[in-house]
């Protein structure tokens, strides 16, 4: 659910969403982390200013960390 969220919302955000690709991985019980793999021109669009788009995403993350009892680390790469 999450990922599919994430993947609606960065593409919507991205000047080439047909390379935004994300997975979900469970490190451990309850703890997963979400990898977004964009162009190297986009990592800096989701990323943003001071962060602030990142944190916007892992904002709405924490809702979820609150109703699911999962904790959830993001990570943005760039592929060239």
């Amino acid at each position: 659910m999450v990922e599919h969220f994430i993947k609606d919302y960065v593409q919507k955000i991205a000047t080439q969403p047909e390379k935004i690709e994300v997975a979900k991985k469970e490190l451990e019980p309850n703890f997963y982390e979400i990898e977004i793999i964009s162009s190297m021109q986009d990592a800096g669009k989701l990323i943003g200013k001071d962060g602030k788009m990142i944190g916007a995403i892992k904002t709405f993350i924490l809702g979820l960390k609150a109703k699911e009892g999962n904790s959830y680390r993001i990570v943005v790469k760039s592929q060239e």
